[in-house]
């Protein structure tokens, strides 16, 4: 009977709790988290093949000093970040040193077309692979963190979940702005079969 007595409340606050989204919230949260770590995974996978991309340009190109500065620049501000997610000037400084970064390569890329033997180099040509590969998954992975940050804002924005969200301390959590993906669209895509071809050198250069 003791037993009984004290399981009954706590059935009945578990029951109440789930009833006003308690666990719902959990759940969704715990699904943002798992979607901003493969965010990151993603954008780390692309920063793992920077310097072995420079050190391969580098090593048929090495007059294009400028450009490969940029991507090595760059590709250490990134790693230079330590971004909080669920706060907004974190987020997006972290978007903006992504950003900066893929139209970096996209840039080194562009470059790479004024040199046939690189471009039939097997360690360059596997790496591009690599990179094009990556960068869809970037895109896959920050599409997903999109929706399920959506998702999560939506459920703790609604009654009766808003107050459940109050009284426990989980607020709404930043995303990437549309200024962010706007930005990203805009940057020179990776389209290795197709690149842009360089302007011919003028009589006299």
């Amino acid at each position: 009977m003791r037993l009984f007595t004290r399981v009954l409340p706590l059935l009945l606050l578990a029951s109440l709790l789930s009833g006003c989204g308690y666990n719902a919230i959990q759940q969704k949260d715990e699904a943002v988290k798992a979607s901003w770590s493969e965010v990151i995974n993603q954008y780390k996978r692309r920063a793992d093949l920077v310097p072995n991309l420079v050190q391969t340009v580098k090593g048929f190109a090495s007059q294009e000093e400028r450009v490969l500065t940029e991507v090595t620049n760059a590709r250490s501000r990134v790693g230079q970040i330590n971004v909080n997610a669920d706060d907004e000037a974190s987020l997006k400084q972290f978007q903006q040193a992504q950003g900066e970064l893929g139209s970096a390569l996209s840039r080194l890329l562009v470059v790479t077309e004024n040199y046939p033997q690189l471009k039939s180099d097997q360690n360059f040509r596997d790496l591009q692979a690599q990179l094009e590969g990556t960068e869809n998954r970037v895109t896959v992975a920050r599409g997903r963190y999109i929706q399920q940050v959506q998702d999560y804002n939506t459920y703790i924005r609604s009654f009766p979940q808003v107050i459940t969200a109050k009284i426990f301390g989980y607020k709404t959590k930043p995303n990437f702005t549309v200024d962010n993906e706007a930005q990203i669209s805009s940057a020179p895509a990776v389209d290795f079969g197709n690149a842009p071809q360089p302007p011919a050198p003028q009589p006299g250069h």
